[in-house]
């Protein structure tokens, strides 16, 4: 009998175990050349596994000597090239080749080489892999109740978070700095562990970065060249919630079971988020929805009926096409960052799943605006119809969404009406935002005073009434909103009768167009805190804000460069007036194409000489 084992068998023990137990006696066993040098470059890594697998070739030798068995090393070493793509299955292909030739039984503990060597038509032994119990990891000794994650660097004393939820604070904890053999150690214990025990597995393994899952704790190992020492981060989630301990616990629990809605949880880094998502979760599971999750690295703390998805083959959107098969009634994603994953999300809850995403944001509102430029506007209420913002562990505001056909806040004609999405605070029913498609821009525009005044329709009102004006005027344009309807524009003296008209028909179309009332008067009846250098100022806006651009004028775009906003929503100003708001393009770039709308305001401001600012949404 010719037994052929692969490198999985052979650090367990288990040929040997087989020997003793009468299965293998006489038998002539195999060893590939692969399998030796795989052993051989783990134990170069200080891996325990190439270690364990050195012995049990040690006592397959010794077997040999005492006439139980034949022991024959068989097969080529592989070469550099073999050994790189070893990840991709070529040195598991060299393996199960030599037990073809041999007519061998091939021994492995890997279910995935199990099924490809059947299909190959081998006479397969599985033998399942050990598993054991694992203790403490010694990291944990860093940890006290407080402790949300530890910090160990080279160089550095150890550091960990601790504190209360949004209240943490970074801090050392010890007053050794840690050296590279110390990080070493602590890391072939946690990669080891989490083979070896059923409470981990390793999430992620690329040259440079590991990431573990092990029980509680999720783990990221880095070493050079990927960063400039070795490091791991160890993070736990210390408070473990239910829907009761939040704010409008009641309601929202109503909201959630009344059918599957589309829900963003949003916040801070380290508010709470995935610490109430995890509650919701649990709350649907009890009471009867079929609940999963997708998330990378799988480190949400639920119960066993409801079942953690990652990336499949290395993408999100197959997990979600799997999970679309599987038919669950909600879904928590963590976490929502990238236009994939909006788009994700989106395609998921217009397929009728309820999604629950977690996504970083300052503010309830800038949760929904990253949905902005990334779906078509109209679906946005199909797509999320509640927000609930976390801050310190707390629920401190939840919105509504949905959408109303009508004239947006501070305009007035009925002809302006238009599908307008209404953000109502959820505990009193009365509107915060409203986002619509003016002059093919997308604005959103609070509707509270506070926030009014900055950012409101008067920015909006004024900017279309410049545009008008300008555009039958021939000198210079300021103007002046006196509420939600009237405004006062100030041009120069060659220009009041042009723009008036004769009769006041002039004036009075453009009146009509816009649905509000203008005064027209000359530069020299202008008060002193209207602007005198273009449109006036937001109310007193005082000037550019944000970082200052020199947008380049190409023959189809205008291109305005950023720096550091890739992939993020910005607003586009002028002497601190806002233009439009925009998604940074992953080359860190906003283009406009000439032609339209807003690239016709840009270059106005550009050919006066206005400070073109950028700055977050």
């Amino acid at each position: 009998m010719n037994v052929l084992p692969d490198t999985s068998v052979v650090i367990d023990g288990r040929v040997s175990e087989r020997v003793s137990d009468g299965e293998f006696d006489g038998a002539t066993v195999l060893i590939p050349e692969a399998v030796v040098a795989e052993l051989e470059a783990q134990a170069n890594r200080g891996q325990d596994s190439g270690w364990d697998g050195l012995g049990e070739l040690q006592r397959l030798a010794d077997l040999a000597d005492e006439g139980e068995i034949d022991l024959e090393y068989v097969g080529d070493r592989p070469d550099p090239g073999e050994a790189d793509a070893a990840s991709e299955g070529e040195i598991d292909a060299l393996i199960r080749e030599l037990a073809a030739e041999r007519e061998a039984t091939f021994v492995t503990s890997d279910s995935v080489q199990s099924e490809v060597a059947r299909a190959k038509g081998l006479d397969v032994e599985y033998i399942a892999p050990k598993t054991r119990e694992i203790g403490d990891l010694s990291i944990e000794e860093f940890f006290d109740d407080s402790t949300m994650s530890v910090h160990l660097k080279v160089g550095v004393e150890p550091m960990a978070k601790r504190g209360d939820v949004g209240e943490m604070e970074y801090t050392a904890i010890g007053e050794d700095v840690l050296d590279e053999s110390t990080l070493k150690d602590h890391a072939q214990e946690i990669i080891e562990s989490a083979k070896q025990s059923p409470e981990g597995f390793i999430e992620l393994d690329e040259r440079g970065m590991t990431i573990v899952q092990f029980r509680d704790y999720r783990i990221a190992i880095s070493e050079p060249p990927f960063s400039d020492a070795w490091e791991i981060t160890a993070v736990r989630p210390i408070v473990k919630t239910d829907m009761e301990d939040y704010e409008f616990a009641a309601e929202l629990k109503d909201r959630l079971l009344d059918h599957q809605r589309g829900v963003l949880v949003s916040g801070a880094p380290g508010a709470g988020k995935s610490t109430f998502a995890q509650a919701v979760g649990e709350f649907l599971a009890d009471h009867g929805f079929a609940v999963k999750t997708m998330e990378k690295p799988r480190d949400l703390q639920v119960g066993p009926e409801i079942t953690q998805y990652t990336e499949l083959a290395g993408e999100m959107e197959k997990t979600a096409d799997s999970l679309l098969m599987v038919r669950p009634d909600y879904t928590i994603y963590d976490e929502v960052r990238k236009t994939d994953d909006f788009e994700v999300f989106s395609d998921m809850r217009l397929a009728g799943v309820g999604m629950v995403g977690v996504v970083h944001a300052t503010r309830a509102i800038d949760a929904l605006q990253r949905l902005i430029g990334r779906v078509e506007l109209g679906m946005i209420p199909q797509i999320v119809d509640t927000v609930v913002y976390i801050e310190a562990g707390e629920v401190e505001k939840v919105y509504d969404v949905s959408t109303q056909v009508k004239v947006p806040e501070g305009l007035m004609e009925e002809d302006l009406a238009r599908p307008v999405i209404v953000i109502e605070d959820f505990e009193t029913g009365r509107p915060e935002y409203e986002i619509y498609t003016f002059n093919r821009q997308v604005v959103t525009v609070p509707l509270n005073e506070g926030e009014r005044e900055e950012s409101g329709v008067s920015k909006l009102a004024r900017q279309e009434i410049e545009r008008e004006i300008q555009s039958v005027a021939r000198g210079r344009v300021d103007v002046e909103v006196q509420g939600q309807n009237r405004a006062t524009v100030y041009v120069s003296d060659d220009d009041i009768s042009y723009v008036i008209g004769k009769g006041g028909g002039r004036i009075e179309d453009i009146e009509n167009r816009l649905g509000i009332d203008i005064d027209v008067r000359t530069h020299d009846e202008k008060p002193q805190s209207v602007s005198s250098s273009g449109t006036a100022g937001a109310g007193g806006a005082g000037g550019p804000q944000g970082n200052v651009v020199t947008p380049e004028i190409t023959s189809r775009h205008i291109v305005i460069p950023t720096e550091g906003h890739a992939g993020e929503t910005v607003e586009v100003q002028a002497d601190g007036e806002y233009l439009f708001t925009a998604t940074v393009g992953r080359g860190g770039d906003i283009q406009v194409s000439r032609g339209s709308a807003i690239a016709e305001e840009l270059e106005r401001a550009i050919d006066r000489e206005r400070a073109i600012t950028v700055s977050g949404a």
